[in-house]
């Protein structure tokens, strides 16, 4: 896929280009050609998307609580979401990537497709505006912040895993967290969850508990 049929995919055409371009470009492409990467892009549409699902929650869930909504939005705002709208547009096509992380399959890892979603928000931000970015998160997300709205009262992946695997009898249940990886301001973890000292899943997540979580789910996915 080019940029031009991604502009046809979104119903958006860039006036820079350019800036598009640096969306999908990724720090090991940037090292080799001593070009920018998307990484401060990816620093600024991390906060777009926060807020604008932060409004969108505010103004038409108007029935969920404080802490309901914080639920939802770290529900919804995080690396599988973003990865399934990547995957959607076929962001693994777009990138441009250093010949080593092209070789290790860049373009199929989860972290690098979910963090380009991210500065592609921040190049429709400051190509078209804020109601540009809001429509491209808005209309990918709109459906997963239903989901997370009606599930939000219901018991979170790892207690539900925990009531699984206590079924017959007591077990000792254990999230390690085994690599912290990115920068200050866009951390990423990676937990793995353990039954009795048996490994079970790993998960990802912007926070340590993010990461438990997400490897709670794989785990519950799995049995």
């Amino acid at each position: 896929m080019e940029l031009k049929a991604f502009e046809k995919e979104i119903n958006y055409n860039f006036s820079n280009i350019q800036l598009l371009k640096t969306a999908f470009t990724h720090t090991s492409y940037a090292n080799e050609r001593k070009t920018e990467s998307n990484e401060k892009l990816e620093f600024l549409g991390d906060a777009i998307l926060e807020f604008t699902v932060s409004d969108y929650l505010y103004k038409n869930h108007k029935n969920l609580k404080e802490g309901e909504m914080t639920k939802v939005r770290a529900t919804v705002v995080c690396e599988e979401s973003l990865h399934q709208i990547a995957l959607e547009y076929h962001f693994d096509e777009l990138l441009y990537l250093g010949k080593s992380e092209k070789l290790s399959g860049g373009s199929k890892k989860t972290a690098i497709l979910a963090d380009s979603v991210e500065a592609v928000i921040a190049a429709l931000f400051i190509d078209g505006g804020l109601e540009v970015a809001k429509r491209f998160i808005i209309e990918n997300l709109k459906e997963p912040i239903k989901q997370a709205s009606k599930n939000v009262g219901q018991k979170d992946y790892k207690t539900v895993l925990q009531e699984e695997l206590q079924k017959h009898g007591s077990v000792e249940i254990e999230y390690i967290i085994i690599k912290e990886e990115g920068p200050d301001h866009n951390k990423r973890f990676v937990a793995e969850v353990r039954c009795n000292k048996k490994y079970l899943a790993t998960g990802t997540g912007s926070t340590k508990k993010q990461a438990e979580m997400d490897a709670a789910r794989v785990a519950l996915q799995r049995k």
